[in-house]
């Protein structure tokens, strides 16, 4: 798959069938666009690219300062656009001026720089200044300046059409498996291992304190799950805490903390991908070490299955 940091990087002369949008997640609903727009290519001759941006576009649009939560880093979302069939992704920066830019002068910019044969859209995707470049209004220029436009509805898992913002929901109140249901894959965040307090050890629970390698990743409602660690391409089964320790401390930090199962390895400084299957419990607080240390073994029972 080519990456491409600009429009003028696209090499001159090919024909591309063309998606624009953030696709954080890229989630089964994505899937469904990019599909479409892979076999619209296969059918057209043409090269599949997708022209999505960093940072966020919320990041750069609200006014509050505050980071958003994403649920996929922008090479995380690069290898599941490999992973997906795409020929090309062109990540372009996400700025005001160009959030201020009328659609029909950033699709004239596409058809002079990407050779536009074909656009797919999704139903509810709209782009340019004040959000009126819609599927409808694509179709009318695609009319008259030779591309076609499809527009692919959305996917309803339930009574819901899948989201972006309900997957950041779902993890926000702990619900992992939805979020596993929504993304067609369990989320996951990966992290450096870092040394802790040496607490679990010394209570015979050795743990992998994990510290994400991007704050701006979405961590999940504090609590206990059960998940798997991937380390040097093998899965490791175990649980993890996430949250602040309030049975031996008063921090207000949180924390991210593995317990592996069958697992005696040295990993500090070790990178590594933990997975989320399970939601078991909200974190609490334990009267002992002893009422902590029972429900620890409830928790792994839990997670063993």
């Amino acid at each position: 798959m080519k990456l491409y940091q600009s429009l003028d990087e696209i090499p001159r002369g090919e024909r591309h069938v063309i998606t624009v949008g953030t696709f954080d997640g890229v989630h089964l609903g994505h899937r469904l666009i990019i599909a479409a727009l892979v076999r619209s290519a296969h059918e057209l001759n043409a090269r599949s690219l997708v022209i999505t941006f960093h940072p966020h576009p919320q990041e750069v649009l609200r006014r509050t300062g505050e980071p958003v939560p994403i649920l996929t880093t922008i090479e995380e979302r690069m290898v599941e656009m490999e992973h997906a069939g795409v020929d090309a992704v062109a990540v372009l920066p996400f700025t005001r001026e160009l959030a201020g830019t009328p659609w029909q002068e950033f699709c004239e910019l596409l058809m002079k720089k990407s050779g536009l044969v074909h656009f797919v859209v999704g139903h509810d995707h709209a782009f340019g200044k004040n959000r009126e470049g819609n599927a409808a209004a694509m179709a009318g220029m695609g009319a008259t300046r030779g591309f076609g436009v499809t527009e692919i509805g959305p996917l309803v898992l339930g009574e819901e059409a899948v989201s972006s913002t309900k997957i950041r929901r779902a993890l926000i109140a702990g619900d992992v498996e939805k979020a596993t249901s929504y993304l067609g894959r369990h989320y996951s965040f990966q992290g450096t291992v870092v040394r802790g307090d040496g607490r679990g050890r010394s209570l015979g629970i050795p743990t992998a304190n994990i510290r994400p390698l991007d704050p701006a990743k979405l961590i999940p409602m504090n609590g206990v799950y059960c998940v798997q660690l991937l380390i040097d391409g093998e899965r490791f089964r175990g649980m993890a805490n996430i949250g602040v320790r309030p049975t031996f401390t008063e921090g207000t930090i949180t924390t991210i903390e593995a317990n592996l199962f069958d697992f005696d390895r040295d990993i500090y400084e070790q990178v590594v991908t933990i997975e989320f299957l399970k939601f078991v419990r909200s974190e609490q607080k334990f009267t002992s070490a002893a009422a902590f240390m029972d429900q620890l073994e409830r928790d792994r029972t839990v997670c063993r299955g």
